[in-house]
């Protein structure tokens, strides 16, 4: 005799057609990322159109603004792998979406966590766009102290590091709250 179908969920699906509860504050962190990856690529965009390439524009003492193209990872790591480190890189970040995804979805409520990963998120799309698009992500801001210089990132790269630092700050509560008094 064949098993009885189980019976759906209502909570999944609820009948009125509207989304599960779960999926609103998701929203609101997509969001997030969203406005992360266009605030990247207009800034990219204003950039490559005004500069020229490695010209730089001081801005203070410390800071200058450059057009730099990194076919590498952060700090040009693999930066002459020959291309496919174009393809490895924008594998990565789709792997790394997908599970951003995932524990957005399963972590909806815990404001920090999703903060942190929305951010991270915006961050790998914007400089995946730039692989896919030109082959190479599009560096801007230099820091440097008079012979020391810092490698040129993007606004990409400071939502990747804000959402690394706020994970960490996640993790550093949640162990405190964890520990007995």
């Amino acid at each position: 005799m064949a098993k009885p179908e189980p019976m759906p969920d209502p909570a999944a699906h609820p009948p009125d057609g509207r989304r599960p509860a779960r999926l609103r504050p998701l929203a609101g962190w997509l969001a997030w990322a969203a406005v992360l990856v266009l605030l990247d690529q207009l800034t990219k965009a204003w950039i490559s159109g005004t500069l020229d390439y490695a010209r730089r524009i001081p801005v203070l003492p410390f800071f200058d603004l450059t057009l730099l193209h990194n076919t590498g990872a952060a700090f040009s790591f693999l930066a002459d792998g020959g291309g496919a480190q174009r393809w490895l890189f924008t594998g990565i970040a789709a792997a790394a979406a997908v599970l951003i995804l995932r524990w957005l979805y399963t972590h909806p409520t815990e404001r920090l966590l999703c903060a942190a990963l929305a951010s991270i998120l915006g961050g790998a799309l914007g400089n995946a766009i730039d692989r896919l698009l030109h082959g190479h992500v599009v560096d801007f801001l230099l820091f440097y102290w008079r012979d020391w210089y810092f490698p040129a990132f993007n606004l990409a790269d400071v939502a990747i590091t804000c959402g690394a630092a706020l994970l960490i700050l996640d993790e550093i509560l949640r162990a405190r709250r964890a520990r007995p008094s």
